[in-house]
């Protein structure tokens, strides 16, 4: 049924509170539904007989791909199905979250350009190996802190809680590493704009082959993040060692800044402080739509819905375009953007009783072929809806892996909004063609850096 929620045994308003045990990994039984009745990541692998096709092995492997060249549309011929506006809402309520309605409320002129689905997100073998053998050992650790027995990729492809979707989702497979620059931009109500360039390198511990649970030293990833310009701005240095169990051991974090000229700890980079040169409309744990320790909030699954959602972004992920193209005064350029129809898991995340933090309230909206949060919403305990954050997500073919090529965050108390991953104008994109190490992320070597 269009829009309604799918009811698992088990699962549909299910929370698991930070108080709750650890919870242990699926039975090898259900496993085998894994490549069978669900596709190797554990979404469904049947449409839904209309909209929603059936997930036949997604894009394959372009080996003529030129690492860090932009990925052509394979979906070009698509013709849009038809456009929801703020005209037609009421047609299509069902299948759109309360943050898109409020937007399209919000812009008048702003407008969902609804394409046919194509169930692109595919990844490698080795990775589908990894969380087949995620499902039967992988298991949340006390009070849902972090993840054990678990490499690769998604820990838990049959989710049974919010908290293993969530995890699902900070662990999601995103290459071994990659690099990219690329540019943020911060647009107030009036239009006025900034603009700050940034090169970023990631190393994924996580996700190296051959990897075992034990051997991880409790790091997700490593990043390296400098600013290019503006020029008062360029130079600075951000490097984060990104930890599996944040609760236990934080997240370690540097910043380089030059006129400095030392590298310096920085142990406020989580939760709710405001994420630098965001204008404080993103906070640091907003970051790739949500990321950090989940011990702030109580996370309930609220079950299975048909959206539409953004996808398969190649139309605004090409070179030819500019930051002008894309961003307008209130929002981004509907023309640009491609929706379509899928199944998404929801989560709701409600502060717990004696912790603070800037919203009251989450909302996240789950990807099932890519385990990628999709929609996330932010509501506080008074006026209700704060933010509504989108991520536009595209295959990377040459690499095989869900990521968003654009993601925007829009203020809906002051009319502006954040956009980050503007790579257009710079010639090249995302380049997972790396050999990165450990030792590269480590200070001494930042410290070298910033000494050339």
């Amino acid at each position: 049924m269009t829009g309604a929620f799918y009811r698992f045994a088990g699962i549909v308003c299910l929370g698991l509170g930070l108080s709750q045990p650890a919870v242990a990994a699926v039975s090898e039984q259900q496993a085998k539904r894994l490549g069978q009745d669900l596709t190797p990541v554990g979404a469904e692998k049947l449409g839904n007989g209309a909209d929603i096709p059936a997930w036949r092995g997604g894009l394959a492997l372009d080996a003529s791909h030129q690492p860090g060249d932009f990925h052509a549309d394979p979906f070009a011929a698509d013709a849009p199905l038809f456009r929801i506006s703020a005209a037609n809402i009421d047609q299509h309520e069902k299948r759109l979250s309360e943050g898109q309605k409020a937007l399209l409320r919000r812009f008048p002129e702003m407008f969902f350009e609804v394409y046919p689905s194509r169930r692109s997100a595919s990844y490698p073998d080795y990775v589908y190996d990894g969380i087949r053998t995620n499902a039967t050992r992988a298991e949340l650790m006390k009070y849902g802190s972090g993840v054990r027995g678990a490499t690769m990729s998604s820990p838990f492809p049959i989710p049974e809680n919010g908290l293993q979707v969530l995890w699902n989702h900070t662990l999601r497979f995103r290459a071994q590493s990659f690099t990219y620059s690329g540019y943020t931009a911060t647009i107030t109500a009036s239009g006025d704009r900034a603009e700050t360039l940034r090169d970023y390198q990631y190393f994924f511990a996580y996700s190296e082959p051959g990897m075992e649970p034990e051997d991880l030293d409790n790091k997700i990833f490593y990043l390296k993040r400098k600013t290019l310009a503006p020029a008062n701005l360029a130079g600075r240095i951000t490097l984060v060692h990104e930890t599996l169990d944040q609760v236990r051991s934080p997240r370690k974090s540097w910043v380089y800044v030059p006129g400095q000229r030392r590298l310096r700890r920085t142990p406020d980079l989580a939760y709710d402080t405001a994420d630098v040169n965001t204008n404080s409309i993103r906070t640091i744990d907003q970051v790739d739509m949500f990321n950090g320790a989940p011990d702030y909030y109580d996370w309930k699954l609220v079950g299975k819905q048909e959206m539409y959602i953004p996808y398969n972004a190649y139309k605004v992920h090409q070179g030819e375009l500019l930051n002008d193209d894309i961003l307008l005064d209130h929002h981004l350029n509907s023309a640009l953007l491609r929706y379509e129809a899928h199944r998404v898991w929801v989560v709701e995340a409600t502060l717990r009783v004696g912790f603070d933090h800037r919203y009251a309230k989450r909302r996240y909206y789950v990807d099932e072929d890519s385990w990628s949060i999709i929609y996330a919403e932010e509501y506080d305990d008074q006026s209700g809806l704060l933010q509504v954050t989108e991520a536009h997500l595209i295959n990377f073919y040459d690499v095989q892996m869900v990521y968003p090529t654009l993601e925007v965050t829009y203020d809906l108390e002051n009319s502006r909004y954040y956009a980050e991953g503007l790579d257009n104008e710079r010639g090249a994109t995302l380049n997972a063609d790396q050999n990165f190490t450990r030792r590269q992320f480590s200070t001494s070597a930042v410290r070298r850096e910033a000494k050339r």
